[in-house]
């Protein structure tokens, strides 16, 4: 059967892209642009009170800005939505500004999904007892991004969820909801909030972003549009990302950053054909087990289930090292070089490399984390004729600790 990608569809609809220094003093006539003169900023405790990342979000929504629900968490509960949506209605806002990490982005798609329904409270209510949350046939909230961040989750049609009020729940079940309308209706890469970001933070989430590029190439989902810019993208990323173990940061070398992470998602959160893959489901797994950034896992287990894809199928290795700049004479060597480059970028960010090194991780807890790997939904996205088993994975898994 001939694997020929020039075939293909492509239905993907991002919001307006600014990727500039300052550009969130632009969130006012965005929302002067779109007609919403109500805008609720959604965002951690962290980013609510550090002046250097919301006062010029207050100051470029101006008098737009309605409140700052300032209650999400890493761990993404629905009920963190529902408190969102009460604010929501409390200052009657219309349109919801994500400032932050993955997770305020998550419950900012959440809080709009909740907001279909006649009833968000209730409906949140539910989703909980039911752990599952789905659209109703409102129409959502619209969603303006401002990511400080670089785990690419802001052109994104997708958000994670937990299933809980709260902290108290004993091991709730996680989700998500996706659909074309969650996609941000902008979003605004402002390098001036990125060198707020701990390092750490900024590091472990590049190196999730890193991979959506990497991913992107040879999922079978994969187009010659996304292979354009996933290509591109990690070519930008290579050359920035050392710069953010600098003090300070080099401003061409952050832009590429950047500019590199838009390049690297853009097309992977398309309705009905996801481009992320194995090592994201690899991330996933971790979940339950841990509270590492998901940029850290994959910075360990990357190599290692590259080596694993490589030994079973192409994976597009030359395509792959090509946008990463190595070559070499032979399929094998080419596997290598590619595989030694994704550990080069881990290395330059100063990310460990052993799943040992992860605190409250067990070898004992391996074996469940292999189940989950197998069962992610990510595991439909491999490319054809690879086809991982449990003791597949958990091999992997052993040669990354």
């Amino acid at each position: 059967m001939t694997d020929d990608r020039r075939r293909f569809e492509f239905a993907y609809r991002p919001g307006a892209i600014t990727c500039r220094p300052g550009c969130v003093a632009d969130l006012g006539s965005i929302c002067e642009r779109h007609g919403w003169p109500r805008a609720l900023v959604v965002c951690g405790t962290t980013v609510g009170s550090t002046p250097a990342v919301i006062d010029p979000v207050r100051e470029g929504l101006g008098d737009r800005l309605a409140g700052v629900f300032d209650g999400t968490t890493p761990e993404k509960y629905l009920g963190t939505a529902v408190e969102g949506m009460r604010r929501t209605h409390a200052v009657d806002a219309d349109v919801l500004v994500a400032v932050g990490g993955g997770s305020s982005l998550d419950v900012a798609k959440v809080m709009a999904t909740l907001s279909t329904h006649d009833d968000p409270v209730g409906a949140g209510t539910r989703a909980i007892d039911d752990a599952a949350l789905s659209f109703s046939d409102g129409d959502p909230l619209p969603v303006v991004a401002v990511p400080t961040t670089l785990a690419g989750a802001d052109l994104s049609t997708v958000a994670g969820v937990t299933f809980a009020a709260g902290p108290d729940a004993d091991r709730p079940p996680s989700g998500g909801v996706g659909d074309e309308r969650l996609m941000p209706a902008a979003v605004c890469y402002d390098a001036d909030l990125f060198r707020t970001t701990p390092e750490s933070v900024l590091t472990a989430s590049a190196m999730n972003g890193f991979d959506k590029g990497v991913e992107a190439l040879y999922t079978s989902n994969s187009t010659p549009i996304t292979d354009g810019t996933a290509a591109r993208g990690l070519r930008l990323l290579r050359s920035g990302l050392p710069t953010l173990c600098e003090d300070p940061m080099d401003a061409h070398r952050l832009d590429d950053v950047l500019a590199g992470i838009v390049c690297v998602q853009y097309g992977v959160s398309e309705p009905g054909a996801y481009k992320l893959s194995i090592v994201h489901a690899f991330g996933h797994g971790f979940s339950r087990n841990t509270d590492a950034h998901q940029g850290v896992v994959h910075g360990i287990v990357a190599p290692h289930v590259l080596r694993y894809l490589f030994e079973h199928v192409d994976g597009r290795r030359d395509l792959l090292a090509e946008a990463l700049g190595v070559d070499s004479d032979t399929d094998e060597a080419t596997a290598e070089a590619v595989v030694d480059a994704v550990a080069a970028v881990r290395d330059d960010l100063g990310l460990p490399e052993r799943l040992r090194s992860i605190d409250g991780l067990a070898r004992a807890d391996l074996d469940d984390i292999a189940e989950r790997i197998v069962d992610d939904s990510l595991m439909a996205t491999v490319p054809d004729g690879l086809d991982p088993t449990v003791g597949d994975v958990r091999a992997v898994l052993a040669a990354a600790w």
